[in-house]
């Protein structure tokens, strides 16, 4: 009989595990599935682009796939027994067993950390997210208010792009830190607060919201804020799925890996992408971005491939190179990093940011020979 390797979910980590197995286990005997909730690629990179009203960032999953051998099934997962080795769907099939599983289901937008968030506050996190809330933005006349809070990479690109698509409506950035760019060269850091001024974003640092109103919001040390619509980008927080299933997970739900991503708790189990912690980059735990899902992604693969074929495999390294922040789509910036992700002095600004940036975006969900969507692995 087969072995069957179950993957669930095809963003950035799960797509690229899904190809590069099928790619190293073409002569074995294994049956490789990919579950999505979607028959799409959603580039979540460009969720901002789609907000603030551009073309949909969701490639068809089958094309993305190209000739792998590899069996897709649309399918929202309710569940996981990790005693019968089972996925649980919402349609048919609605139970599909495995003997390996990489568990790559991403993270969501944690909206649950702040009063009034979840009822009022938007998100782009998924494609839905990031089409509701532009669907906000169409309604908003000339002179609205929209409030982002969050000045990581989510919330400066969310903002930036929102201020050059709709010159017409007031931005507002708030942010907890003393400025924005903290982890950035001075350089990166300038370029960057000179970027939002010309936009026009108002920048609101040492901010902290203390609630979010249906018209508006309001900070800890008693302001208050008018806003036709406010975007939450402060955190993600992974799925409850692993939790439930009885996997070993950090407070986050994320679940707990080895240094070749396998789960300390279920042996027959991997995660990947933003669904993995105790992921080690230069001794710190590695963060939720693309730069970190892909060699995850990468490195899981070839490691299940190893083991299935007899061989033991040695741990998955992660190193950074650059970080990536687009400032609408004409100007960025890209920060170039030590592979523990601390920045280098060296910075690209302006349009070359943009079109670098732009090239690397799209070589991620170009596929490759080897399965691999992109020959880098940046955090775009």
């Amino acid at each position: 009989m087969s072995h069957r390797l179950v993957v669930v979910g095809a963003g950035y980590a799960g797509l690229l595990a899904a190809k590069r197995l099928a790619s190293k286990l073409r002569r074995s005997d294994v049956t490789i599935t990919l579950v999505n909730a979607s028959d799409r690629f959603v580039e979540r990179v460009r969720l901002h682009q789609v907000a603030a009203g551009q073309r949909s960032a969701a490639p068809s999953l089958r094309q993305q796939l190209g000739g792998a051998s590899v069996q897709l099934v649309v399918g929202h997962v309710t569940a996981i027994d990790t005693t019968g080795r089972t996925v649980s769907l919402e349609t048919a099939p609605q139970v599909i067993g495995y003997d390996t599983l990489v568990y790559a289901v991403g993270s969501r937008a944690r909206l649950d950390n702040n009063p009034g968030a979840i009822e009022h506050a938007y998100a782009v996190a998924d494609l839905e997210q990031a089409t509701r809330l532009r669907r906000r933005i169409a309604e908003i006349a000339s002179g609205g208010t929209v409030a982002v809070v969050g000045a990581g990479l989510t919330g400066l690109e969310i903002a930036s792009e929102l201020a050059e698509s709709h010159p017409e409506l007031c931005v507002r950035l708030f942010t907890g830190a003393d400025d924005v760019g903290t982890g950035l060269a001075p350089r990166a850091r300038t370029h960057l607060r000179r970027a939002l001024d010309r936009l026009g974003v108002s920048v609101h640092p040492k901010t902290h919201v203390a609630m979010v109103r249906q018209n508006g919001l309001d900070t800890r040390d008693g302001a208050s804020f008018a806003a036709d619509a406010v975007v939450w980008t402060t955190g993600f927080q992974a799925p409850e799925l692993a939790r439930e299933a009885g996997l070993a997970t950090d407070e986050g739900g994320r679940v707990l890996v080895d240094a070749t991503l396998r789960s300390i708790s279920h042996p027959e189990v991997y995660a990947v992408g933003d669904a993995a912690a105790g992921v080690s980059v230069g001794g710190a735990p590695s963060r939720m971005s693309c730069q970190a899902a892909l060699p995850m992604g990468r490195g899981v693969a070839d490691v299940i491939a190893a083991r299935l074929t007899g061989r033991e495999p040695g741990p998955v390294r992660i190193g950074y190179a650059f970080t990536n922040i687009s400032l609408g789509r004409r100007d960025g910036v890209v920060q170039f990093t030590h592979a523990d992700d601390r920045p280098r002095g060296l910075v690209l600004t302006g349009r070359a940011a943009a079109a670098f940036k732009e090239a690397v975006v799209r070589s991620t969900v170009r596929s490759g020979p080897r399965g691999d969507l992109s020959a880098q692995s940046p955090d775009l």
